[in-house]
């Protein structure tokens, strides 16, 4: 879709996806970030959620992937603008399956590329919230 293209209120959502121990496994080897309360079981037990969670910003980007995977921004994104107010609302944990919605609430014409402002949420199969945020990207406009 191209700048002109976005409505406001127009609303998006995910298909899902389980979270596994690989994709934490993964995500701490890709990033350094071997916190044992997303890597190490035994240490998880004694925490507050009892087990292994999953790191925000591996809901974050699995969020991007799923938005992504829907197709709406193939060959016009121009860059990804910016994220206000990205909160973790509950903890995702091993087998969790998440999806995630998105609701087109602004858009912003910038002369040669527009930004979308995206209020963007992540849930699991529980109903529970996750994950929101605003995200902002840079879309092409046509011709």
């Amino acid at each position: 879709m191209y700048f002109e293209d976005f409505e406001e209120g127009m609303e998006l959502e995910t298909a899902g996806r389980t979270v596994t121990e690989a994709d934490i496994v993964m995500f701490a080897a890709l990033t350094g970030d071997w916190n044992p309360i997303h890597t190490d079981a035994e240490f998880a037990k004694n925490t507050i959620f009892g087990q292994r969670i999953a790191h925000g910003t591996l809901t974050f980007a699995i969020m991007t992937g799923l938005l992504m995977r829907l197709g709406f921004l193939e060959e016009t994104v121009v860059a990804f603008y910016g994220v206000d107010r990205l909160r973790f609302t509950n903890p995702v944990f091993i087998g969790d399956t998440i999806k995630a919605k998105a609701k087109i609430v602004e858009k912003q014409d910038r002369g040669q590329f527009g930004v979308v402002k995206i209020e963007a949420s992540v849930t699991k199969q529980t109903g529970d919230m996750v994950l929101n945020c605003i995200l902002r990207v840079a879309v092409k406009k046509k011709g």
